[in-house]
């Protein structure tokens, strides 16, 4: 029987890397029992080398009641790991065919009706859960590295994932501390991904150019929009920039822009139904909170970042 979200205690780790590591010492801090496995070869030590590094980082943000490394157990064996697990969390390598592999046999072995999530960072849990015997209990629990720190989980289900699977597990993510978005289909790489992607990739064409230098990339960002993405993410910002207008006369204003050639990236045509909405979700994000008041929370935010990093 699958615990309720908030009667999980032992979850289970399975591929303890830079991001299976990070999820045994966000799980441990949070005051789970963590068991962990990896086939690798020195696995058990780099991953101890891992939390204690990450302690310290963890403490100042704040330990969960009865957070304590020494609830972490290493299990050489699947099935014995498994086994004790009310959640799983895998986290091997991004190779298919190995994904494919592994979530079968993890759901070979985890008993009935727990959860088995996976860390992926691109690819659908439809193409993931082709072999497992018990596809439905399967889901994508996407973090950000490092786990840990990064507060953000994308969460979104296959085809044969039952829906109540994918609200469980965003439950069991905000319960533990977790920033959620359930995503309503599955898309390759999901959404942030996909966003940080094309980033990357216009970044690459600039220096492969001699358009740009990596670090005046680096600094258009870091003393750029990335300022104000903390505070209201790119959404919500180019909607103040539409001043007391807001996104409407932005995308009214603006629109046209997205067929000049600032980007390698083909632009999505601004039809009316884009339009409305994106203006209307940029709405209802502001939740009665006016041009004025996102503003203040802006200006706010920005110059809290700034103070933070030593530079204001």
């Amino acid at each position: 029987m699958r615990p309720a979200p908030e009667d999980v205690r032992t979850v289970v780790c399975a591929g303890t890397g830079v991001i299976g590591g990070g999820w045994v010492a966000y799980f441990l801090a949070r005051g789970y029992d963590v068991v962990a496995w990896d086939p690798a070869a020195g696995a058990e030590e780099r991953l101890r080398h891992l939390v204690d590094a990450a302690w310290p980082a963890l403490t100042e943000l704040g330990l969960a009641d009865g957070a304590d490394r020494a609830r972490l157990a290493y299990e050489p064996d699947l099935a014995a790991a498994c086994g004790r697990a009310d959640f799983v969390q895998e986290s091997a390598p991004e190779d298919l065919d190995l994904k494919r592999r592994l979530l079968a046999d993890i759901d070979a072995v985890t008993p009935e009706g727990v959860v088995v999530s996976s860390s992926t960072s691109g690819y659908g849990m439809t193409d993931m859960q082709t072999l497992c015997t018990n596809p439905g209990r399967t889901v994508v629990g996407h973090p950000f590295n490092p786990p840990y720190l990064i507060p953000l989980v994308e969460v979104v289900g296959g085809e044969q994932t039952d829906a109540d699977v994918v609200s469980w597990t965003a439950d069991f993510f905000r319960l533990a501390g977790k920033s959620v978005i359930t995503m309503d289909r599955e898309v390759p790489g999901f959404i942030a991904n996909r966003l940080q992607e094309a980033l990357w990739r216009e970044a690459l064409h600039m220096v492969a150019a001699g358009e740009a230098t990596v670090e005046q990339i680096d600094l258009s960002i870091t003393d750029g929009p990335g300022l104000r993405w903390p505070v209201h993410g790119p959404m919500l910002t180019f909607h103040l920039a539409g001043g007391q207008g807001g996104m409407a006369h932005m995308l009214d204003h603006f629109g046209p822009s997205l067929l000049s050639p600032w980007t390698r990236l083909v632009a999505a045509e601004l039809t009316p139904e884009l339009r409305d909405a994106v203006v209307d979700g940029c709405d209802r994000e502001a939740a009665g909170r006016s041009i004025d008041d996102l503003v203040a929370e802006r200006d706010r935010g920005v110059i809290a970042v700034l103070r933070a990093l030593g530079r204001a």
